[in-house]
């Protein structure tokens, strides 16, 4: 029940793009894990059960999860919590109408925010491991949190068990410029950005599941291309060589 209502209000922080891709915090570089099969399987875990309570991915069946390596009876027994088939797409388990109701709007649909973060600033990959590893206590705020990445954001730390709490250190701009844990979490610093890494790749390869093979087949075309031409240049010599 407490990560239904958590996730729940993560409606509030990624509803906010705008505001958030103008915050103007530097964005760290996400691990690019969208081939490793164990890190996709773990980030597929957590996205299930932190986010898919009220954050729909309304264009990824559950069954497509099998791409990453896992089998139709381990998506059922461990992932599937909304539905009872494997078929269907990731819907949130949050009634519309409530979510609406208490927040002002829907929680919007996840499949593609990898994507749609992308800015000057960084990726949309980026974009997420940031957000996710800059939450801090802020009483000021009516959840008790708040967002380097985006300032006065609405949702609370969701994974804040795991990461514990920290507190900004600023300078003199009030500009942040390190980090001190206040209470450690039940991962270490290091443990948390990994698992953070993990959901990122997941909501990465989320995005677009043919990406690995898209760009496989374009390495392929390239080397078509490239050999093509030698080729027609060839050809090309020995057809003129004799014509003055």
């Amino acid at each position: 029940m407490k990560k239904w209502i958590v996730g729940c209000m993560m409606a509030l922080g990624l509803a906010g793009g705008a505001q958030a891709a103008g915050a103007g915090f530097p964005l760290d570089k996400a691990p690019d894990r969208v081939t490793d099969m164990a890190a996709l399987q773990h980030g597929a875990k957590l996205f299930t059960n932190y986010c898919l309570s009220c954050h729909s991915a309304a264009f990824m069946r559950y069954n497509r999860l099998k791409d990453i390596g896992l089998t139709e009876k381990q998506i059922k027994e461990n992932l599937v919590f909304a539905t009872d088939k494997v078929g269907d797409v990731m819907k949130a388990t949050i009634n519309p109408v409530q979510a609406k109701e208490w927040f002002g709007a829907n929680p919007p649909d996840l499949t593609l925010v990898a994507r749609s973060r992308a800015s000057g600033a960084g990726s949309g990959a980026d974009y997420l491991y940031t957000y996710m590893r800059t939450f801090y206590r802020d009483d000021t705020r009516p959840t008790g949190w708040n967002n380097a990445v985006f300032p006065n954001v609405g949702m609370p730390h969701v994974f804040w068990e795991l990461q514990g709490e920290r507190k900004p250190v600023f300078d003199e701009h009030q500009q942040i410029t390190g980090w001190e844990q206040v209470k450690p979490g039940q991962m270490t610093p290091e443990q948390y950005d990994n698992a953070v890494g993990d959901l990122v790749a997941f909501m990465q390869w989320m995005a677009e599941p043919a990406q690995t093979s898209r760009k496989q087949m374009g390495y392929f075309v390239l080397a078509f291309l490239a050999l093509f031409t030698f080729v027609a240049w060839r050809l090309n010599a020995s057809f003129w060589k004799d014509v003055k």
